[in-house]
């Protein structure tokens, strides 16, 4: 029988996390836990490769959508792979580079499917959840357009992005 966390699935907020903290939620003194597999993404100092381009990144979202949709991306994952559970946090609001900015978490009995999921989870958050990132550079502020290579990471699941 599995425990169930008290922790939230998905989180979106404007103060940093604990990476041991969500671990240690996500087991929740479950031994059946065998592999749990994490990523953290940061922000940048740099666009196109030439460092010190970024000064800052400001994240917004659109509430209760934005939950929505990542708690769809993990129903998606718990029925696509073999994991017990997942959290995802993302920051919003100003963030210098240097600063965490995303958390995708997954726990399963093995290896194999947490590192699935967890990267299952992380191309779908980067072409699917509404969020906007506004980058701060010497030229002045832009608004960050998805890339072409987060579609390609997406369509590789059978998942084709059309907009």
């Amino acid at each position: 029988m599995k425990i169930q966390a008290l922790t939230p699935r998905v989180s979106i907020q404007t103060f940093d996390f604990d990476l041991s903290a969500e671990v240690a939620a996500l087991r929740a003194q479950d031994p059946s836990v065998g592999a749990i597999c994490s990523f953290i993404g940061t922000v940048r100092d740099r666009t196109a490769g030439t460092p010190g381009s970024i000064s800052s990144m400001e994240l917004e979202h659109y509430p209760g959508m934005t939950e929505k949709s990542i708690e769809a991306m993990i129903d998606a994952a718990l029925k696509r792979f073999d994991i017990y559970g997942a959290r995802v946090i993302h920051r919003i609001g100003l963030l210098q580079p240097l600063d965490q900015i995303v958390l995708v978490a997954v726990s399963s009995a093995h290896r194999g499917e947490s590192f699935q999921a967890c990267e299952f989870l992380m191309d779908y958050l980067k072409t699917q959840a509404p969020f906007w990132k506004k980058e701060q550079s010497l030229e002045g502020a832009r608004w960050v357009d998805a890339r072409v290579s987060d579609d390609a990471a997406l369509a590789r699941w059978g998942i084709v992005v059309t907009n």
